[in-house]
């Protein structure tokens, strides 16, 4: 005998558990991602964030923080949207799960006409993915398809950028410029080459310039070249570098690395994946920086994290191949374009839409950029960079000569003392020596005035303290 609907009452996950028996079990079951697992003993508490709302989220004790990182430059939207639930329950109703292998649903045709409809040229093909370092993974896989189809199969190979981070796939950290992420995997896919970021604060070349001297997009013809372009497939490049602390892209760079793929007939795939999706104020940042690439790959703010999704969407002319005789793109993944999260997927552009996210971001960004650019009097603080509602402070030992920390004052300064300063003064942000130390930040689209001052507010009494210690 069933249950029916009005007889089944669901209850959260973890409903009348306390922390201290939510940390045992999360002790001996739970490995966390990119986490020192030893740092978790008996004496250190696992943080349990239990829900949210707006800009806020709530650990299992009560106790409130603002979410200055959006998750992981995901939650759009804020948290606890309820359309985004019902959005998602009403499609699991109605077809739970089906494959796009060989068939489709009504929610990843609307979805895909959705986005297309935000792409500049001609990107108008869409295939989905459920996370970003698939959809980056499937942008390599279809240039080296789409070279070996159109008799150039000797092109296999992909320049991206020092310290730029990608995804943790093998063929997206290949792809990945940080090479304490690549090192414990190698050997690697062969074929990722790397050439320079766009960091000015840092760059030996133009630091104290008036102007980018445009050398770091011509390090990726010189990459190119240097491969031999007949080899090459693709350039990857994040039109901000999140990796490294938010890089913002010089005045004409991304114009500059556009001529230089078309020159060598070389693809140009604009990882969005962070970028996308309202954090730079448009649906696709390349339309902020006016270029058209010839892949995008997104996935995060998609969803605005309330159901995993990405996707790689490409040119038309790119899909032409595979539309004669009985060729096919030989990949596929299981979940991608599932039937629930691209119904969340379309309730979230709904809302996007409707409450005009991308112009609050527009509108929000000088006022954003100005309150933590007040933060540079600080001896400790040597740059803020950044576009959007996305941001990178990078911290310095002496402001006048740029010099960074040691590795062994980053160790202390970022885990030692501001990761777990930050979080207990109810900040959750990101302090990462990916690169130099920084302090990354990518509130919720939805933030205002109120929630700068907040943020500024807890960075400088928590970086005053730092500088203090070290």
């Amino acid at each position: 005998m069933t249950q029916t609907e009005n007889e089944i009452e669901v209850q959260p996950v973890g409903s009348g558990r306390d922390t201290e028996s939510l940390n045992a079990s999360a002790r001996e079951h739970l490995w966390l991602h990119f986490s020192r697992m030893g740092a978790y003993g008996p004496d250190h508490e696992i943080p349990v964030i239990d829900h949210g709302e707006g800009a806020y989220v709530y650990d299992s004790r009560g106790k409130r923080y603002l979410d200055g990182l959006s998750g992981l430059f995901v939650v759009q939207a804020g948290h606890g949207r309820r359309e985004l639930a019902e959005a998602a329950r009403a499609q699991a109703e109605k077809l739970a799960y089906f494959p796009l292998w060989s068939y489709a649903h009504p929610a990843s045709i609307e979805l895909a006409e959705r986005l297309a409809g935000y792409t500049p040229g001609s990107l108008n093909r869409v295939f989905f993915t459920t996370g970003g370092s698939e959809a980056v993974e499937t942008a390599w896989k279809l240039a080296r398809q789409y070279f070996r189809s159109t008799g150039q199969p000797s092109r296999y190979k992909v320049i991206s950028r020092s310290i730029a981070y990608h995804g943790t796939t093998l063929g997206a950290l290949s792809i990945t410029g940080i090479p304490e992420a690549r090192q414990p995997f190698e050997p690697l896919v062969p074929g990722s080459r790397k050439a320079m970021n766009t960091n000015r604060y840092r760059c030996i070349d133009c630091s104290n310039l008036d102007a980018c001297s445009l050398r770091c997009a011509d390090s990726i013809e010189q990459a190119i070249e240097f491969e031999g372009p007949e080899t090459v497939a693709a350039v990857y490049v994040e039109p901000v570098q999140n990796s490294g602390g938010c890089f913002p892209p010089p005045e004409g760079y991304l114009e500059r690395v556009r001529e230089i793929c078309d020159r060598h007939g070389v693809l140009m795939v604009s990882d969005e994946v962070i970028c996308a999706f309202g954090r730079l104020g448009e649906m696709f940042a390349c339309n902020r920086y006016g270029y058209v690439p010839d892949i995008i790959t997104c996935a995060k703010g998609m969803t605005s994290g309330y159901s995993p999704i990405g996707a790689m969407i490409a040119r038309d002319e790119l899909m032409e191949p595979f539309l004669e005789g009985s060729r096919s793109f030989a990949h596929g993944i299981t979940f991608g374009g599932h039937p629930v999260s691209s119904a969340v997927a379309l309730a979230n552009l709904d809302i996007f839409e409707r409450e005009g996210l991308n112009e609050h971001v527009k509108k929000n960004e000088a006022a954003f950029r100005s309150t933590l650019e007040s933060l540079n009097e600080l001896p400790i603080v040597g740059e803020v960079r950044g576009a959007g509602y996305f941001y990178g402070i990078e911290l310095v030992r002496d402001k006048s000569r740029r010099e960074t920390f040691s590795d062994e004052e980053a160790e202390f300064l970022l885990r030692g003392f501001l990761s777990p300063a930050l979080f207990d003064a109810g900040l959750i942000c990101r302090a990462d020596d990916r690169g130099d130390p920084v302090i990354q930040l990518a509130p919720p689209l939805v933030c205002e005035q109120q929630q700068f001052d907040e943020i500024e507010s807890i960075l400088r009494d928590v970086l005053q303290q730092a500088w203090a210690k070290i």
